[in-house]
């Protein structure tokens, strides 16, 4: 398993796609920072990660994920993969942890406004770490999506597709029927970027997750059993 996140690791980042992402995380992190913190002359940061999450999510889930199968299959190493000693559940989690520890490393930059911010006034420690963990949470469940639709096609562009659909979507699911409510992910982060940790929104985000990469896991099951 930790070969597989070596490998997948190198793949972000002797590739352009690592340095993508974190570019553009810190570029939503940089344009909020200026609307929410400087322009409103306040220190709360909540702001910063709340919108990264609504907007960035958006475009960087389907970066990281979309190549994650579909490549596999495209490139005929998908073989090697279902055929290999470690198992699906350990191959998928192995690819999930990877990505995710990419938007950690992101997370981890983007403390330099809360050591910026400090010159200027007391930013809430306590309310940072807990809009970053909800923000963790939140892209778990964005990644997940992403790898389920990556799953489902060798086309990394359908793969991307799906998963900005489905997350863009899942902004008015509400509105379209209150039985998808379920689906604004963003609604389950709101607490987090007002520095609450609420045990509620953290199961409700894990149960998601689980449910998107139990779906992952069934699919690559049953492409190893046609196989």
């Amino acid at each position: 398993m930790n070969a597989i996140i070596k490998k997948e690791l190198k793949s972000y980042f002797l590739s352009p796609i690592g340095y993508v992402v974190v570019g553009i995380f810190l570029l939503c992190f940089s344009v909020f920072a200026v609307l929410t913190v400087f322009q409103a002359g306040t220190v709360d940061l909540g702001g910063i990660y709340y919108y990264t999450a609504l907007y960035g999510l958006i475009i960087i889930a389907p970066i990281l994920t979309m190549r994650m199968f579909a490549e596999e299959r495209k490139s005929g190493t998908e073989q090697l993969l279902l055929t290999s000693p470690v198992g699906i559940f350990r191959i998928v989690m192995a690819k999930f942890l990877a990505a995710l520890i990419v938007v950690v490393i992101t997370l981890v930059l983007s403390l330099m406004f809360f050591v910026i911010t400090s010159f200027f006034g007391k930013p809430n420690i306590m309310a940072v770490i807990a809009a970053i963990i909800g923000f963790i949470l939140m892209s778990m469940a964005t990644i997940s999506v992403g790898m389920l639709a990556s799953s489902l096609t060798e086309n990394q562009i359908i793969a991307g597709v799906l998963t900005i659909a489905f997350l863009i979507i899942s902004l008015f699911a509400g509105s379209i029927n209150s039985i998808f409510s379920g689906f604004i992910l963003i609604d389950y982060y709101t607490k987090f970027a007002q520095g609450i940790i609420s045990l509620e929104n953290v199961i409700s985000l894990i149960l998601f997750t689980f449910v998107f990469l139990s779906l992952t896991i069934i699919v690559m099951q049953r492409r190893k059993l046609v196989k």
